[in-house]
């Protein structure tokens, strides 16, 4: 497993260190310190009956924001549903995430600019998406990056297989992610394979295949660094395992995690928290205190509360609306039960 940084924030890998600024580090500890914020107060927001869908993230921001971190503007992420945090950093902005959440249109459209497809909700789906999107970067000679995540849960679907084994077989520059929080929803990974890592699923597709700390900023950067600048080279695909853990529900949805882990097993991880270990690495260097860390809670905060404000001046979506964003011109079948929902409307 790679690591650059142990439990207590030192570095125990000092030849695969990034070349990462002071700034660039404080800029990573501000995101993942945002992040966190922001995952408690959405779920607030969904008990409050304010938010739709959420998947909570708290645990995973290391996987999540080091490895967007080390992307660039022309890269194109396709999300799953617990990735929002990535896209958002990418240029979606934070009150459409909160329309995504609840169903509305307009939280599916992506502004100009971000380059990035919606959240998909079908598990494993955008691996194969994701092959078709870097096929396209190759065949248009760009330098550029298609990068997807899934987690352990969807490493047993078929479009796992299918988006590996295109994108190697063509070389097409993509980076796909496994986030392995251990549980899928609740089905321990030892139960989803018998294959002692989820990376070395990686060979039977003919690409490079990465096991990495997925609670250590540091290491997910670097290797996604690595990853990009090979795939850009046109040295093909890699694979991605992040050893995380979640520390909420799988979703808001009725999930309870005490029901498939245990107290132990959640102390064990906490003590692994990648804040906590990134907080240490960097006051260590001098680069960071209790009193910055909490103008970043309370900037995120501030914007938090703006961008709900601003989520809440969209009217709810009605099924009319539904059908007419569905399509330019409406089926026959469709028009009829326009007919009737405006009809119905209308009484």
């Amino acid at each position: 497993m790679i690591q650059i940084l142990d439990e207590e924030g030192n570095v125990v890998n000092e030849a695969d260190m990034p070349d990462l600024s002071d700034e660039d580090l404080k800029e990573l500890m501000r995101r993942m310190v945002y992040t966190r914020v922001l995952d408690q107060r959405c779920v607030a927001l969904n008990r409050q009956g304010r938010l739709g869908f959420y998947a909570p993230t708290a645990g995973q921001e290391a996987s999540q924001l080091a490895s967007q971190f080390a992307l660039e503007k022309e890269d194109f992420i396709l999300p799953g549903y617990r990735d929002v945090p990535q896209i958002i950093w990418h240029g979606l902005p934070l009150y459409q995430a909160f329309l995504f959440s609840r169903g509305h249109f307009h939280g599916n459209q992506m502004p100009e600019g971000v380059n990035a497809l919606s959240p998909q909700i079908i598990i494993g789906a955008q691996y194969v998406q994701a092959a078709g999107v870097a096929l396209g970067m190759k065949k248009r000679g760009k330098k550029s990056v298609a990068v997807t995540y899934t987690g352990d849960g969807g490493t047993s679907q078929g479009d796992f297989y299918e988006g590996i084994n295109v994108a190697g077989a063509y070389k097409a520059p993509a980076i796909f992610f496994v986030q392995n929080n251990r549980f899928a929803i609740s089905v321990p990974v030892e139960l989803q394979t018998n294959a002692k890592t989820l990376a070395q699923k990686a060979v039977a597709a003919g690409i490079e295949g990465y096991l990495v700390d997925g609670m250590d900023p540091l290491a997910v950067y670097a290797v996604t660094k690595y990853a990009r600048e090979r795939a850009i080279n046109g040295e093909g695909p890699s694979l991605i395992e992040t050893l995380t853990y979640r520390y909420g529900p799988h979703t808001l949805a009725g999930d309870d995690p005490t029901r498939y882990r245990t107290e132990e097993l959640d102390k064990e991880w906490e003590k692994k928290d990648p804040i906590v270990r990134f907080r240490a690495f960097l006051e260590k260097k001098n680069l960071w205190t209790a009193e910055e860390e909490e103008a970043v809670m309370e900037k995120a905060k501030e914007e938090i509360k703006e961008a709900i404000k601003k989520a809440d001046q969209y009217p709810k979506q009605k099924v009319t609306d539904l059908i007419d964003n569905m399509f330019e011109e409406l089926p026959s079948n469709l028009q009829e039960q326009m007919k009737q929902y405006k009809e119905k409307e209308s009484k």
